[in-house]
C-alpha cells in the first residue's frame, strides 16, 4: 500500500497545514484555550485510534481515586445522544459510548461524564456533588479549546508517533511537532521484555524536549474470563469464538495463541455497532469471548446470555512509582496554589 500514500501525500500536506495553522493560532493566544484554576489532566495521542487510552485512563482513575474526588470526561464516540450526560452505570453504550460506560462500571464511586463541549462539560462536572478536585479527560490532546495543566501523550511500540504520516497517507490527526504539548510520553503495547537498550533507542528517535519524561507500559491480561454471573479460567475455554470490536485486536490474538488456546475470530471494525442480523450470527456461537469494551456493547443481548465472557486488562508501567509521584505533585501544586 506504499503507492495509495505516495498518492495521498499531497492530500497530507494540505491537511497538516490546515492543522499545523490552527495550533498556531493557540499558541500565539489568536483562539482562545481557557485554563482552569484545578488540575485537568489530558490523555489522548497523535494517531487515529488503538493505543491504549482507555486503559491509560483507568489506570489513572484507579490511583487518584484513593487519595481525591475524581472525575472523567470523554466524549462519548458513537453515542447516539448529544450533550452533556453524567453516567449512571445503568445506561447503555448506544447513549453513552462504550469507553465511558467501562469506566463507570469499573469504578462507581468516580463522576464519568460525556460531552462534545469540553469546556461545558468541564463545568457541568464542578457543579455535581461531591465536586471532582481533579478531572482527567479523555481523548482530548487535539482539544486545544482547553488548557489542560498536564497532558500524556501515547504511542504505540509498533507504530510509533515519529515514523508515521498525517492523515490521509499516514494515521497521525497532526503534525509529529504537536507532541511538543506532552508532558510525559508513554509508549504503550510493549514486549514485557524491552531492554534498557532498545529503550534508549526509542528515546532518541522520539527526540523528546527537556520537560518531557518518557515511560514504557506492557499489557497484563487477567487469568479469569468474567461472565455475567461467573469467572472462568481463561485456559479452561474449549473451541471459543473471539469477538472484537477494536482497532487492533492482534496483542490480543497473540496472547491467546500464546496460551495454546483453540479459537475462531470475528473482526469488527473499532467501536462497532452490532446489527440485530450480526447478533443472530454471534448468538449461534457456543461461547464467545470479547474485550471489557465489546461486552459494553454486547451484554444487554438476551441471546448472548451465559455465553459471553471478556477478558480484563490493564496496563504495568515501567518506572509506575515515578510517574505517580510527578502526577501528584503536580496536582498538589495545583490544588494549593490554584494557578
Amino acid at each position: 500500500m506504499k503507492w495509495l500514500r505516495k498518492l495521498l501525500f499531497p492530500f497530507s500536506l494540505i491537511y497538516g497545514g490546515l492543522v499545523f495553522l490552527r495550533n498556531k493560532f493557540y499558541d500565539w493566544n489568536w483562539k482562545k484555550s481557557e485554563k482552569f484554576d484545578f488540575p485537568v489532566i489530558v490523555v489522548g495521542n497523535l494517531s487515529t485510534g488503538g493505543t491504549g487510552k482507555s486503559p491509560m485512563v483507568e489506570y489513572l482513575l484507579k490511583f487518584l481515586k484513593q487519595d481525591y474526588s475524581v472525575a472523567s470526561l470523554s466524549r462519548g464516540y458513537k453515542r447516539k445522544t448529544k450533550g452533556f450526560h453524567e453516567l449512571k452505570g445503568n445506561e447503555t453504550a448506544d447513549l453513552t459510548g462504550d469507553e465511558p460506560l467501562q469506566f463507570k462500571t469499573k469504578f462507581p464511586d468516580v463522576a464519568v461524564a460525556v460531552g462534545e463541549n469540553r469546556r461545558e462539560g468541564i463545568q457541568k462536572l464542578r457543579q455535581t456533588d461531591p465536586k471532582p478536585e481533579i478531572i482527567v479527560l479523555d481523548d482530548a490532546f487535539q482539544h486545544r479549546k482547553v488548557s489542560a495543566g498536564f497532558s500524556i501523550l501515547l504511542t504505540t511500540f509498533v507504530d510509533l508517533y515519529c515514523d508515521d504520516l498525517i492523515l490521509p497517507a499516514g494515521n497521525l490527526r497532526e503534525n509529529r511537532s504537536g507532541a511538543k504539548r506532552a508532558d510525559f510520553i508513554v509508549v504503550t503495547k510493549c514486549p514485557k521484555n524491552l531492554g534498557e537498550g532498545e529503550k534508549n533507542k526509542i528515546r532518541k528517535r522520539l527526540s523528546l524536549k527537556p520537560h518531557q519524561e518518557l515511560f514504557f507500559s506492557h499489557i497484563e491480561y487477567a487469568n479469569e474470563v468474567c461472565f455475567a454471573d461467573a469467572k472462568r479460567n481463561l485456559t479452561d475455554l474449549k473451541d471459543f469464538t473471539l469477538v472484537t470490536g477494536i482497532a487492533n485486536p492482534k496483542p490480543l490474538k497473540t496472547h491467546l495463541k500464546n496460551l495454546s488456546l483453540n479459537f475462531k475470530h470475528l473482526k469488527f471494525p473499532d467501536h462497532h455497532s452490532f446489527t440485530p442480523k450480526e447478533i443472530q450470527k454471534l448468538a449461534r456461537e457456543k461461547l464467545i469471548l470479547t474485550t471489557e469494551k465489546d461486552f459494553m456493547r454486547l451484554k444487554n443481548e438476551a441471546s448472548l446470555k451465559g455465553k459471553l465472557g471478556y477478558l480484563p486488562i490493564e496496563i504495568e508501567l515501567d518506572r509506575g512509582s515515578e510517574f505517580q509521584k510527578t502526577i501528584t505533585s503536580f496536582i498538589e501544586n495545583d490544588l494549593k496554589a490554584g494557578f
